[in-house]
């Protein structure tokens, strides 16, 4: 059972590190809000409200499917190809300068949502594709290899807690360093994370991928 924490955790810690508008938007509050060293706590716990519900929707959603091995093979294969293509693309992108954090977020840098940052969080989460995608078939995929279900209450536990503490370990402390007046992180260190994230993603999407194959899910 610990695995699915850690594998979760990491998962989503390492999709916490690639910046994006959940990012944009805590830094924006964190510079912006009085008490904006909690701007990140609520972004999140919004975020993780909105991950709750989605979790709920896709095991009710999803049972009927969850009965049919082709299905589950694909879901398990496309899912964990879509996770090497996504690692893949970080290191790319690392090498190309294209993940720089910029802590000098503007108003015209938010397009969405800027009150309270409880509903920020889930409006901001929502208007971001990559999101919706990443639960529909990565998410998915790792449910269906982990056996996460309604049936396995402490495992389902175990993957909501590690996925939503991989984000809190990232955005609270860089909302309490940009309200302290924090400028830049150090490229270099940033860059060779996102790299090890990168591999991280590609390795992992390799395991779901060969585990739905060589141990299929019983049904």
């Amino acid at each position: 059972m610990l695995e699915i924490f850690l594998f979760s955790f990491l998962i989503a810690l390492t999709g916490a590190l690639s910046p994006g508008p959940v990012l944009t938007y805590t830094i924006y509050k964190s510079l912006n809000e009085k008490r904006g060293y909690l701007a990140g706590f609520f972004i999140i716990l919004g975020h993780a409200t909105l991950e709750l519900a989605l979790i709920t929707l896709l095991l009710l959603g999803a049972y009927l499917f969850f009965q049919n091995i082709i299905v589950l093979t694909v879901i398990g294969i496309v899912g964990g190809i879509l996770l090497v293509i996504f690692g893949c693309l970080v290191i790319r992108d690392v090498y190309k300068g294209k993940y720089e954090i910029d802590f000098s977020v503007s108003e015209e840098d938010i397009k969405g949502f800027k009150g309270n940052s409880f509903l920020g969080g889930i409006i901001v989460s929502l208007s971001n594709p990559f999101w919706t995608l990443w639960w529909a078939v990565i998410g998915l995929s790792f449910m269906i290899n982990f056996h996460i279900s309604f049936d396995n209450p402490t495992g389902l536990l175990l993957f909501y807690l590690g996925h939503e503490l991989g984000d809190f370990a990232w955005y609270i402390p860089i909302s309490i360093f940009v309200y302290l007046g924090g400028k830049s992180i150090n490229p270099k260190v940033f860059k060779y994370v996102l790299i090890g994230c990168g591999a991280f993603m590609i390795g992992f999407g390799i395991y779901l991928a060969l585990n739905i194959v060589l141990f299929p899910p019983k049904i």
